[in-house]
């Protein structure tokens, strides 16, 4: 029997590729499998044990489904919240990699290893961006109960230098207890043109996606395939699938099918839409009545115009965002209608237990009036120069398709997070407290005069606990021989069968880029802090958030010792939980660990390499010059990508097309091209020089023979730009220039290509890279 890596259930927890090996092609003797001693044969779930579906968003606010007041057609959450509970003092952390990381471990985030979202490491206990290789996740402690795991999804809890094909996948979802996964290991991807999928521990090999292509069908797709492939082989064997959304992050996408259902529906704005989410949150008992909703965000850098006071052009462009964001959201509860289809076709639907809840608040990143180019909006957090285009002027028609990254103003946030203040990445309600809907039908029934809200408080570390006693999962005591940490989550399943009781979880902090808050039964303390050197001096507000959950009406004044206590308590949490050092001036940020180093070498790619990494790529070319050198031979009739690297939010292309040379450079959305001629016939080469110039910008030069072109001066691509990375032979992926997408597909040259070489040269004055070797050469002069 040949199988291939994570295809055979009953296989991979003996066997393959769970026994040291990363990848696994080849024959099974199934004769030595079945006679294995019985000590090595593979625990059976107890009979009739629910299975257990996560499903995660990824930056969706309070008020985004119709359960929690939306207008946005959600019948399938409407249905699990009908016959489920509705938690509406459910909070997480304020940013995505942290809450994964509590949701699949119990611990505390920076107990978990993730002050921040998982990127660099800076070399502190609370901030390994990996989860410890003790401590069990949610998977391990299902498959060692009996149960299938399978993830699909975003996964963003492996730093991103160990996200390419040659790296250390100790952190990848294999490796971390799921028996399948198929998804985006990254922070986000483009929704019709995803930059890298992996499926199990290998990156699949895309050269172009089919027309109509969209990331959440495809998931979905892959978990029924998961499930209905495990029922065809076991017919009892429960499992515990993690689905885990790239929507609603940006870039925002959707199907144009989706989209047209909400056009028109949000012409009259943000500040309409929120008042009609929070009267529906009071009519369905969300919040008692008398609650106050917060007023618009005012503070500075997150303040929200009054929707009136803007011109027609602006309330056009800004709904149109919107209509987009919406349309995402129907498409996922479209996508849980199959799911649920075809559990309930294979007679499963009531004995499994469903989660539906966000990883924080919907996030206010775009800004004041949106962007329709993502990369460039939020390619440095410095000070950018005057000419730097935050807002590629794209066609309005184009947003939310594959030719735009895309992301909303900020006053749709504030009315996603309807009736809190603030956004995503802030310790306040709209950071951190998201919709959480539990539904089981055959074993969580609610009483007559039950509506299954609870307002009780429970956190994110408590979701695994909660699941595990209500599926009779015992927690791991130790993971490859490590005793295991003790969980700071606890189990809520007392409050979902008794309507009236106490809240499991009493006391929990929070902290993010140093903004902070503790929460003790009724009372928060929060302080809104920013970057800067001296976090202790902003002051700390205290609101009771049984009677305020808003947040509206600052007590600190009246309760001043009740203040000073709770963030006493604040300060005892974190130095218990390895948050300190704090990151409220950026610094950490920049710190990239010596091991990153290799990565910047000089690199040849061969034309049957897969497509090379994001992050592997960008250590190439990121805020430096560098040198590209393509060689092989073709004649007259060859055509062809040579090397492209980069998608339609921000790269660039070299390809042989009729009888030019031409280099296509998108600059976050608009394309600049230049051509030389290209030789007739025999062995040639190519060269292509980019030159860092002042104020984040390039100059490059397209040399073939004797000819040469040059783009004297076009912005860097730097941040998360260039996102899909280097492919040789063809333009993989998410294509840099659409109108040679359009005419030629991803454009596989015809010739003999030996391969292309990377040159990195010397990093520009401007890197941030630069300041870390200063404070590393500044420290050996005090040593």
């Amino acid at each position: 029997m040949k199988v291939e890596q994570g295809t055979m259930g009953e296989i991979k927890s003996s066997g393959y590729p769970h026994r040291g090996y990363e990848r696994f092609t080849g024959v099974v003797d199934e004769l030595a499998s079945r006679s294995r001693p019985a000590w090595k044969t593979p625990r059976r779930a107890a009979k009739g044990a629910p299975n257990v579906v996560v499903i995660l968003m990824d930056d969706m606010g309070f008020s985004d489904i119709s359960p929690f007041g939306s207008e946005i057609d959600t019948p399938h959450l409407a249905k699990l919240a009908q016959n489920g509970y509705r938690f509406t003092n459910y909070q997480t952390a304020p940013v995505c990699s942290p809450a994964r990381a509590a949701l699949l471990t119990g611990l505390n985030p920076h107990r978990a290893g993730f002050w921040s979202v998982a990127h660099s490491d800076p070399g502190y206990p609370g901030a390994a961006l990996e989860i410890g290789s003790g401590v069990p996740t949610l998977a391990d402690n299902f498959r060692a109960a009996g149960y299938a795991t399978f993830m699909v999804g975003k996964w963003h809890l492996t730093k991103e230098s160990n996200l390419h094909d040659g790296a250390d996948k100790a952190s990848w979802p294999l490796q971390r207890g799921f028996d399948r996964y198929y998804g985006c290991m990254d922070g986000f991807t483009s929704l019709h043109h995803p930059h890298r999928i992996i499926e199990d521990n290998h990156a699949v090999p895309i050269d172009e996606y089919p027309d109509g292509y969209f990331l959440t069908d495809d998931l979905t797709a892959k978990a029924l395939d998961m499930v209905t492939g495990l029922r065809a082989s076991d017919p009892d064997r429960p499992f515990f699938l993690y689905y885990a959304h790239q929507a609603v992050h940006g870039p925002l996408q959707a199907k144009n099918q989706d989209i047209e259902r909400y056009r028109g529906h949000y012409d009259e704005g943000w500040d309409v839409l929120r008042e009609e989410r929070f009267r529906r949150q009071l009519r369905d008992g969300l919040f008692p009545s008398g609650t106050k909703c917060a007023s618009r965000n005012v503070e500075p850098g997150f303040d929200v115009p009054e929707w009136d006071r803007l011109n027609p052009e602006e309330r056009s462009l800004y709904a149109r965002y919107m209509e987009v964001y919406a349309a995402a959201i129907d498409n996922v509860d479209q996508n849980l209608g199959r799911l649920m289809q075809t559990l309930a076709d294979l007679g499963e639907l009531d004995n499994t237990m469903f989660i539906f809840t966000s990883d924080n608040g919907a996030t206010g990143e775009g800004g004041p009036s949106g962007t329709r180019s993502y990369f460039s909006h939020f390619g440095q957090k410095l000070e950018m120069p005057d000419h730097w285009l935050r807002d590629a002027p794209r066609d309005p028609d184009l947003i939310g398709g594959p030719r735009t990254h895309v992301h909303y103003p900020r006053g749709w946030a504030y009315a996603s997070n309807s009736p809190f203040r603030l956004y995503k990445a802030h310790a306040y309600a709209g950071g951190v407290r998201v919709p959480f809907i539990l539904s089981w039908p055959s074993g969580l029934r609610r009483s007559d005069g039950d509506d299954g809200v609870r307002d009780q408080f429970a956190y994110v570390s408590d979701v695994g606990q909660t699941l595990m006693e209500l599926a009779g999962v015992t927690q791991l005591k130790e993971r490859h021989g490590i005793k295991a940490p003790a969980p700071d989550g606890v189990s809520f399943a007392e409050v979902l069968r008794e309507r009236d009781a106490a809240s499991s979880h009493s006391e929990q902090y929070t902290e993010y880029q140093g903004r902070r808050a503790y929460v003790r039964d009724e009372w928060k303390v929060v302080t809104q802090k920013a970057f800067g050197p001296d976090w202790d001096e902003d002051p700390w507000r205290l609101y009771n958030v049984t009677v305020d959950p808003a947040e509206t009406t600052d007590l600190s004044d009246t309760y001043p010792a009740l203040t000073a206590e709770l963030a006493e308590r604040w300060k005892a949490a974190a130095w218990m939980n390895t948050v300190f050092p704090l990151n409220d001036d950026g610094s950490m940020l920049r710190q990239r660990p010596s091991s990153e180093a290799v990565l910047e070498q000089p690199v040849f790619i061969h034309p049957k390499s897969p497509t090379l990494e994001r992050f592997r790529s960008s250590k190439l070319v990121k805020l430096r010059c560098f040198d590209i050198v393509a060689s092989g031979s073709w004649g007259p009739e060859d055509r062809g990508v040579l090397v492209s690297h980069g998608d339609q939010g921000g790269g660039y292309s070299v390809y042989l097309d009729e009888t030019e040379l031409w280099l296509s450079y998108n600059e976050y959305g608009t394309i600049k091209r230049i051509s030389v001629p290209a030789q007739p016939h025999g062995y040639n080469s190519v060269t292509v020089r980019f030159s860092v110039l002042p104020e984040y910008q390039w100059r490059i030069v397209l040399e073939h023979g004797d000819s040469s072109a040059e783009l004297s001066s076009v912005l860097q691509l730097c941040g998360m730009a260039p996102f899909t990375g280097i492919s040789v032979g063809a333009d993989r992926a998410g294509p840099v220039d659409w109108d040679i997408y359009v005419r030629h597909g991803s454009f596989p040259f015809t010739g003999e290509l030996d391969g292309v070489r990377y040159y990195p040269g010397p990093k520009a004055d401007y890197n941030p890279e630069h300041l870390v070797e200063i404070d590393r050469m500044s420290q050996t002069v005090y040593e």
